[in-house]
């Protein structure tokens, strides 16, 4: 009899988990965010989808060229993704933004940074469930100056901000600088991860999710 009881408590556990929704996780940010496509398998999104599995649903909400400033000159803020994040309601949010805020008539601006920052992730949160979870991305090295985006404001001056952010918001941080540091072949154009740095990318992000 004992033996019938446990069975069919594991069955019922066992159909508990199947039945159980995916963990949401939304990856907000510009073009390397984006990648090649939002839903293009080789965007680090997706890439992290592959890696973690059926247990988690990871959206791409990168859209190339935005600002996380809301007077940068094409602010993420005035996207139809910034609301469908919210809609999506994630258990888990990655935000990666601030390199195209490092271009001169951005960074013009960047006494703000830090607030229209920790303003963005007080609104997705608000659309979170209460356990959800922030992570802010330390943004991949710009290795040279291109489209604009400036190395020293990106390499130095940001990085600090976005420690004291993380602080500030009680958001957790991922090091996506460290990892692709010494890599500049793996950023062609100085800016922008190309397949297997975007694997990099995906990698270390899904190992600090699953910790």
């Amino acid at each position: 009899m004992m033996k019938l009881v446990l069975f069919f408590l594991s069955f019922a556990f066992s159909s508990a988990l199947l039945a159980q929704e995916p963990i949401k996780i939304a990856c907000v940010g510009n073009s390397i965010t984006q990648g090649p496509g939002r839903d293009h398998p080789d965007s680090y999104p997706l890439q992290m989808q592959a890696i973690l599995g059926d247990t988690y649903e990871v959206k791409n909400f990168g859209v190339s060229g935005r600002t996380l400033l809301r007077k940068g000159d094409f602010p993420y803020w005035n996207e139809p993704q910034f609301q469908e994040v919210k809609d999506f309601a994630p258990d888990i949010l990655v935000i990666m933004l601030g390199t195209n805020d490092s271009k001169p008539q951005n960074w013009a601006h960047s006494s703000e940074f830090k607030q229209d920052y920790l303003d963005m992730i007080s609104e997705f949160k608000a659309n979170m469930p209460k356990d959800g979870k922030v992570y802010v991305i330390m943004p991949v090295p710009v290795t040279k100056d291109n489209f604009g985006i400036t190395a020293d404001v990106m390499n130095n001056e940001q990085r600090m901000m976005i420690i004291d952010i993380v602080k500030s918001s009680g958001s957790e941080m991922i090091d996506l600088y460290t990892p692709l540091m010494d890599k500049a072949d793996l950023l062609p154009d100085g800016v922008h991860p190309n397949t297997e740095g975007l694997g990099i990318m995906a990698a270390t992000v899904a190992r600090a999710i699953r910790l």
